[in-house]
């Protein structure tokens, strides 16, 4: 936990409203009169938000506070979903099996949340081709693509060739309405 709590005779504000585990909410009382009652539990009287007015405190253990801080922590940790840009490699002269297989792979990299740039690699002479002919080359694998997606990163110049960069879509639009939609564009 990144913010410091502030405990029992570090907690500065006159009033609080006070939380007890057992009994629930207390109001707003005095600092005074919440420390005397923590201390009579034996526990500790815990700022949870300071930033309200008035602020929030919770009578309980501070231990076992930390503890519960900690799994929650966890929790969110483990369920954060990291998003990752994958890439896929095509070129001019890649035939219609491995574009099917590509598009397959690409599908499943969308469905996972994940970013896709398809690069259309460039070697040699066909650095030189003309643009429409290069951009449709590349637009091959896009109508395969089985996931709905839409275009972060529209076509532009790479450094070996052109790339796009494709994201996950909500399940209203279809792919290949999508890329249609740019073309028009």
């Amino acid at each position: 936990m990144s913010v410091k709590l502030r405990i029992n005779n570090q907690i500065r504000a006159q009033e609080l409203r006070v939380i007890d585990a057992e009994d629930g909410n207390l109001g707003v009382m005095s600092f005074a009169d919440a420390l005397a009652r923590a201390k009579e539990k034996g526990l500790d009287l815990i700022e949870i938000s300071p930033d309200i007015v008035p602020p929030v405190a919770k009578i309980m253990d501070y231990g076992k506070f930390q503890y519960e801080q900690s799994k929650k922590n966890k929790k969110i940790k483990a369920h954060a979903h990291v998003t990752e840009t994958k890439t896929v490699q095509v070129k001019i002269g890649t035939s219609e099996h491995d574009l099917g297989i590509k598009a397959k792979k690409v599908s499943e990299w969308l469905k996972d949340g994940h970013r896709v740039r398809a690069d259309l690699y460039l070697a040699g002479r066909a650095k030189y081709m003309d643009e429409k002919f290069l951009k449709s080359r590349l637009e091959r694998i896009l109508v395969l693509i089985s996931e709905n997606y839409k275009v972060a990163d529209p076509f532009k110049k790479a450094q070996k060739g052109y790339s796009i960069v494709l994201e996950r879509e909500g399940k209203n639009a279809g792919a290949t309405e999508k890329l249609e939609n740019d073309k028009n564009k």
